[in-house]
């Protein structure tokens, strides 16, 4: 709710939303920025790209990477649990990758590899140095396998194989690094959620629903829109080079029945609200019945950096010169307003963000249906955060 004694605050929210809106940046939005116990929402345009049905704070949304905290998240929860270690290899629970193999040189050709210097563990994967996933230079000959036969990339969840396929195609791919030696975008998200389910004994969706979601109350996230609330789900648009949009993904399309490979990389859809009640999880103020939902520790894991200097420089496509937790960025530097020290969020690439920061108590959520050309965040996103540094 917004807070009585600032009611322009949602006004000024509900305006900066309407500036985009209006001059066609995108058909609708969500937006929250919450400090402390005050929380302003504003809902402009439109679900769809024709303006046939208003944007609400309940409406849906394929949030893309941003499932990525959650499966973060989820992974902490069976570390919590003592079922998982951060030094655990995973190969006990993924059989598929107990011998990896490692391209010679990463421009070099895929048949000439090496073995791995040592097992994956638990922490390579959350830090996403596992050796599998993208690096800035996508045209190298390893990354283009996780593309053609993974189907990593904008998610398209019904084209998918399920996890012991995709698993066995992986086994078949040579990793681009060593284990532990550089950060890779992606697919090690993907491998987490095989791995939750297998050390689980259930399915992803089935672990995140009982585990993380109805503890939260985030009645409204999953891998798949049920029909009774299709009607308040986005479409998704791709923007075409004279400026129109395309219909990507509507309403009742890849997103409204249960995928075959739940993927931890990008397939979650979600509300407003719910991401809202995942940062507060993040922020030290997820409880039941009294008790955290994740312990200290594991929340102060997933929102420190693990990289080093030259791995940062090196993801500086992605990361912007920040930093990684699990899941997510960690703000190092003050580059922009914005970026304060400690600041973990994420984008994803159907046009969302999230965003807390732990000093200032501070939620910034972005939701919108337009996906983004890159990993760069667009101009509403950097007004958002700017409001939210003077809101």
């Amino acid at each position: 709710m917004t807070d009585p004694r600032d009611p322009h605050s949602q006004r000024e929210l509900r305006e900066l939303l309407k500036i985009h809106v209006d001059k066609g940046a995108l058909p609708g939005a969500v937006a929250l920025i919450a400090h402390g116990d005050r929380v302003d929402v504003a809902a402009v345009g439109s679900l769809d790209a024709a303006g046939t049905t208003p944007m609400t704070r309940d409406s849906i949304f394929r949030i893309a990477s941003l499932t990525k905290p959650l499966i973060a998240a989820a992974t902490m929860l069976l570390v919590d649990d003592g079922r998982l270690a951060m030094d655990d290899p995973i190969d006990r629970w993924l059989p598929e990758l107990a011998a990896p193999e490692v391209v010679r040189t990463s421009t070099g050709p895929i048949d000439d590899v090496v073995p791995a210097a040592r097992p994956i563990t638990v922490f390579d994967l959350l830090t996403f140095r596992a050796g599998y996933g993208f690096p800035a230079d996508f045209t190298l000959p390893a990354v283009g396998l996780l593309f053609a036969e993974l189907k990593q990339g904008p998610p398209e969840p019904q084209l998918v194989a399920p996890p012991d396929e995709w698993m066995a195609t992986l086994a078949r791919i040579p990793m681009l690094h060593q284990p532990g030696e550089a950060w890779l975008y992606n697919a090690c998200a993907d491998i987490l959620g095989v791995l939750i389910a297998r050390v689980a004994g259930r399915p992803l969706p089935d672990f995140l629903a009982e585990h993380l979601f109805a503890p939260l109350g985030m009645v409204d996230t999953g891998f798949a829109v049920p029909p009774a609330d299709l009607d308040r789900f986005a479409g998704y648009y791709r923007r075409n080079p004279t400026g129109g949009l395309d219909l990507v993904d509507a309403p009742t399309g890849q997103w409204s029945s249960p995928p075959p490979f739940p993927s931890g990389a990008g397939g979650l859809v979600a509300t407003v609200d719910d991401l809202y009640a995942f940062a507060r999880l993040i922020l030290g103020e997820g409880t039941v019945d009294g008790r955290r939902v994740l312990s200290p520790e594991s929340v102060r894991l997933i929102t420190t950096d693990h990289l080093t200097a030259a791995q940062r420089e090196a993801s500086r496509l992605f990361l912007d010169g920040q930093g990684w937790g699990f899941g997510g960025t960690v703000d190092i530097e003050p580059i922009d307003p914005w970026n304060v020290p400690g600041r973990y969020g994420w984008l994803g690439g159907t046009g969302t963000a999230a965003h807390v920061t732990p000093t200032t108590a501070t939620t910034t959520i972005l939701l919108t249906q337009v996906e983004l050309t890159g990993p760069t965040p667009i101009p509403l996103m950097r007004d958002l955060w700017q409001l939210a540094t003077t809101a």
